[in-house]
């Protein structure tokens, strides 16, 4: 089963949203497989020249380990920053970064990709 759906109401928010300073990309992926990681492997390597070019950078990259809460398994879980929201769509939009995506969409089974704002312990509640 093949299930990434991108959410154009969500990426409309995003475009409109100014908050100011980075943005923090989470990304839960589940392969397709070890033909699916080597391929997602292969979009990293192209898509991270595009990455870095707008200030982007991997805070964390890590393999899904012992799943304590929910049901859900994911295979690895990363975090990429960006200087803004601005930066991340500058680069989801570049023509040039698109021609890599297909690597992406050939290596994910799933994917979560959710934008997400700071905030501090005590403004949780």
């Amino acid at each position: 089963m093949t299930e990434i759906k991108s959410n154009p109401d969500e990426f409309h928010k995003l475009a409109k949203n100014h908050s100011d300073g980075p943005v923090v990309m989470l990304n839960l992926l589940k392969f397709k497989g070890e033909e699916g990681r080597a391929s997602y492997a292969r979009y990293t390597k192209e898509a991270g020249a595009f990455v870095e070019a707008v200030g982007g950078k991997v805070l964390y990259l890590g393999r899904a380990a012992e799943l304590l809460n929910g049901e859900e398994r994911w295979d690895v879980v990363m975090l990429v920053q960006y200087p803004s929201r601005e930066a991340f769509l500058k680069m989801a939009n570049n023509p040039e970064y698109l021609k890599a995506h297909h690597f992406r969409e050939e290596g994910v089974e799933r994917a979560v990709l959710y934008a997400t704002d700071p905030i501090k312990f005590r403004d949780l509640g």
